[in-house]
């Protein structure tokens, strides 16, 4: 896919206040740490991973994504008439039904003509809602949109830790299924795309590739559909950590190779990286695998962990802000989540 008209105009983020260590997770943990001999700091050891952000008990991903998405607006200048789509994309979301795209769309006071739906899809969710709008941009169907998304940790690695300690038969190997869930951590992020006519900035959205591996599907599953007012429905995650590794550092060299061909790069040309961040190690191999430099990537990792869908965009948005951004630049946007799917975007900003 290649685009000539739609230009990435805004980002806007809103990060929660409670910080979380790894370490105070182990020490939760501890009953579990002593019976099988582990050594405290081999979660941060492991993944690179210092601390993340969990929001308050009553902050739904509604309203976390609503204040992000207006952050985005204002930053970008756009009338709010203009904007006539609003897609809601990260795996949070408020209940079942309707779309929790409804809810940001009332509180922010979207025209009644915009197109409103949610998106689903593992930690790809957001950057499929680009993609998404970026075609109606480009066919001519909307002016202007908004994607925006919030991740909210807390309850999955409350309900993950609360499932182990309760395990009277736990081993390391269980341990170890659960092991991705406690890099995850929380936060809420939105872009405005526009038309070319309508963009102050010219950033652009120049095209990218998708490819999938779906033999993998199994190894990473949330089973139960559960939404945030869903008390009843605990989640539970489970994650092949190795597995995903392994198969994704397949997957990747494949979409990487696509998109260069699609938007005619070489390596030498990209001058930015942003990645979906799951752990330092993810990283390092993923950035060999593809022969990257890994100077050019910029990391929130540390302290924010795994923010599954927003991972990606909010990353990018914070680079954004400390001016790691420049005119002309050549942007990798690398994306890939359980499923597998991967998909990669390039910009010039």
């Amino acid at each position: 896919m290649q685009y000539e008209k739609v230009r990435l105009e805004s980002f806007g983020y809103e990060l929660p206040e409670h910080v979380v260590t790894s370490l105070s997770l182990e020490e939760r943990l501890a009953p579990i740490y002593d019976k099988l001999n582990l050594s405290y700091g081999r979660l941060e050891m492991l993944t690179g991973i210092r601390e993340r952000r969990f929001w308050d008990d009553y902050m739904t991903p509604s309203q976390a994504s609503m204040r992000a998405a207006e952050k985005a607006i204002s930053e970008s200048g756009i009338d709010k008439e203009d904007i006539g789509c609003l897609l809601h994309t990260s795996v949070s979301r408020d209940f079942l039904e309707p779309a929790t795209a409804t809810v940001v769309h009332d509180s922010l006071g979207l025209p009644p003509a915009a197109m409103i739906f949610d998106i689903s899809n593992a930690c790809l969710g957001f950057i499929n809602g680009m993609v998404t709008l970026a075609n109606m941009i480009e066919l001519g169907q909307v002016k202007a949109g908004i994607v925006v998304g919030c991740e909210n940790s807390k309850r999955l690695i409350d309900t993950t830790i609360e499932k182990l300690l309760r395990d009277p038969h736990i081993t390391r190997a269980k341990l170890k299924l659960a092991f991705a869930t406690l890099t995850l951590g929380s936060g809420a992020v939105a872009a405005v795309l526009t038309h070319s006519s309508l963009s102050r900035d010219g950033h652009k959205l120049l095209g990218g590739v998708t490819r999938a591996a779906s033999q993998h599907n199994g190894l990473c599953r949330i089973e139960a559909d559960a939404s945030f007012l869903d008390l009843d429905e605990l989640p539970d995650m489970r994650t092949d950590y190795e597995g995903v590794l392994k198969n994704g550092l397949r997957l990747a060299p494949d979409t990487w190779e696509a998109i260069k061909q699609e938007l005619k790069w070489k390596n030498s040309d990209v001058d930015k990286l942003f990645t979906h961040q799951v752990s330092a190690a993810h990283s390092k191999l993923l950035f060999e695998a593809l022969g990257l430099d890994t100077a050019r990537d910029f990391s929130t990792l540390e302290y924010l962990g795994n923010v599954g869908s927003v991972s990606l965009p909010i990353t990018m948005a914070i680079g954004n802000d400390q001016g790691r951004l420049n005119t002309g630049d050549k942007v990798a946007a690398l994306g890939i989540g359980s499923g597998l799917v991967c998909l990669m975007l390039g910009l010039e900003w």
